[in-house]
């Protein structure tokens, strides 16, 4: 589907009309592929950088068009498991079999997530909305997942856009090499910045890495003279205690003055917890938020304090997207 020359693209999603992923009406392109696996995650099925089928058992009406026995469907956990442990060509024919059973089904009960697109078709579809994106004041959001595991790619899109005339914005964990962060930098007028815990032992616990390459990307950003919101999934039993909400106030503020000298205020924008990644694991036969860790959306009485608390250090709070 691409030429040698060109990059592969892997995306799960293409949102259209988005308001939520950086200033004015935008396009967000979903890449697939994260190195976080945060037990909160509403978008599981962008862990893994191929493609992959996600089964809806509520729509499946028994026809076997699919051509597949109820053991080789993804919704049981074995089946990743044995997927995971078995060797690279079985694991393909593995997932060939399911693609031709997501095509045939007739009740879209399979659902193939992920696919290539060139570039020209990307830019096409990015097209389609240029006058209403321009006219919002908004742009393309490269989105995920991470869009930095797919770095080649993400820079060719980015530097595309550059070309077309494009807002660039990139939703980021910042997980990656700093000379990805850096290459990408150069391409992107603004960061959408995740910070989930500021304690590095904690944040394995709850993501899988530690925080310390994520925490030096935000400074070498910070040096570089990068435009950054920060976001912060906020959950109740997670992050939002007293402590951990003034020591991420207290490292924003360290990045810079409250006014840098191109008029741009520090902000951070909460995002309060749901729970809508249940179905998707589901659907994927894995389980959401395995060890039971207790999770819950924040009260109002937490929102109006975290908002103090980042406000006493000069930073603008946003509840929502």
């Amino acid at each position: 589907m691409h030429n040698g020359d060109e990059q592969p693209i892997m995306l799960f999603d293409v949102k259209r009309y988005a308001i939520n992923d950086g200033p004015g009406i935008r396009t967000t392109l979903f890449m697939k592929g994260c190195p976080l696996r945060c037990v909160w995650c509403h978008n599981p099925e962008s862990w893994e950088v191929e493609p992959e089928v996600l089964f809806k058992q509520s729509k499946c009406i028994g026809c076997n068009t699919c051509g597949l026995y109820p053991e080789n469907l993804p919704h049981t956990p074995h089946y990743h498991q044995e997927s995971k442990d078995a060797p690279a060509d079985e694991r393909s024919s593995r997932r060939k079999d399911l693609w031709r059973g997501a095509q045939a089904c007739p009740a879209r009960a399979l659902e193939l997530c992920g696919r290539e697109w060139t570039m020209d078709e990307l830019m096409a579809e990015v097209e389609k909305e240029r006058d209403v994106m321009q006219d919002s004041g908004g742009g393309v959001t490269l989105c995920g997942g991470e869009p930095l595991m797919q770095p080649q790619a993400a820079l060719a899109i980015l530097q595309e856009l550059g070309r077309r005339g494009l807002h660039r914005t990139v939703d980021t964990s910042l997980y990656a090499s700093a000379e990805t962060v850096t290459a990408i930098a150069r391409e992107t007028d603004l960061f959408l910045v995740d910070l989930k815990h500021m304690d590095s032992e904690r944040h394995r616990q709850l993501t899988g890495v530690g925080n310390e390459r994520i925490l030096a990307n935000v400074k070498l950003l910070t040096d570089l003279g990068a435009n950054i919101w920060f976001r912060m999934p906020l959950i109740e039993g997670i992050n939002a205690d007293e402590q951990n909400i003034e020591a991420t106030a207290s490292f924003i503020a360290s990045l810079c003055s409250p006014h840098d000298p191109q008029g741009r205020s520090p902000k951070i924008h909460l995002l309060p917890y749901h729970d809508t990644g249940k179905d998707k694991h589901r659907r994927r036969g894995t389980v959401y938020n395995p060890d039971g860790i207790t999770m819950g959306e924040p009260s109002e009485a937490t929102l109006d304090r975290c908002r103090r608390q980042f406000e006493q250090h000069g930073i603008s709070v946003v509840i929502g997207g």
